[in-house]
């Protein structure tokens, strides 16, 4: 990871909510507010009219005119690259589930501690998802609810071993060149395989692959 700040967007009708996440934010140098918006109309106006996207964005629920679902929605069409993190008042399990559904790498309450927001930004940033244990719990318990695929329709059965073995790394919250270090493979290649993954599961990112990999019991993540 270089050495330049993570450009960060903030989307939240509330103008007291958004200049108090700035001010927190001004004690991180690692961390660059690019834009802010008060709904998902303005923030996708802003993010196309800056020349380059912002990479995470903490992205409010409830918001007048356009809300943060459609706008999460538009955002993982159009800016795939943008790391969305929900920060929001409703916790519930539905609303969880729907984001990380639609593409969402990480929900935070807003009643988070300040110290939490900000190692998810960087977490996001780094790894591409973080998952706090509230929302694994959320994931495990979605997974009671469905039934498992059967051996013909389930895309796991064309995995190697070796990507199985990555799959549970990424789900570990280790990067790419985490994993080559542990499978003594070269960085490339663990990207290489993470690409695999991508294709075969039918997965748009790290994200989903950890709630594929979850909901379908391909690996076991203890003490999360």
């Amino acid at each position: 990871m270089d050495n330049q700040p993570i450009s960060l967007a903030i989307a939240d009708d509330e103008a007291l909510f958004r200049r108090g996440m700035r001010l927190i934010l001004q004690d991180y140098p690692d961390i660059q507010v690019l834009l802010e918006a008060e709904n998902g109309e303005d923030l996708l106006d802003k993010i196309h009219a800056v020349p380059d996207p912002p990479e995470v964005l903490l992205l409010d629920l409830k918001m007048p005119v356009m809300g943060g679902v459609e706008a999460a929605r538009i955002i993982r069409e159009q800016f795939p690259s943008i790391q969305i993190i929900v920060l929001s008042s409703h916790v519930s399990k539905a609303f969880i589930l729907n984001m990380i559904e639609i593409g969402a790498a990480s929900y935070l309450g807003k009643n988070a501690h300040p110290d939490e927001v900000v190692e998810t930004i960087r977490q996001v940033r780094e790894r591409g998802f973080y998952y706090n244990a509230m929302v694994m719990e959320v994931i495990r318990e979605s997974m009671m609810d469905k039934s498992s695929p059967t051996q013909a329709t389930d895309p796991a059965t064309a995995l190697t071993s070796r990507e199985r073995e990555v799959l549970q790394l990424i789900c570990e919250e280790y990067t790419a060149q985490e994993i080559g270090e542990k499978l003594f493979i070269s960085t490339r290649t663990a990207e290489g395989h993470r690409n695999n993954l991508l294709s075969k599961l039918g997965c748009r990112n790290a994200a989903g692959l950890v709630v594929y990999a979850i909901q379908h019991g391909l690996v076991t993540l203890n003490g999360r």
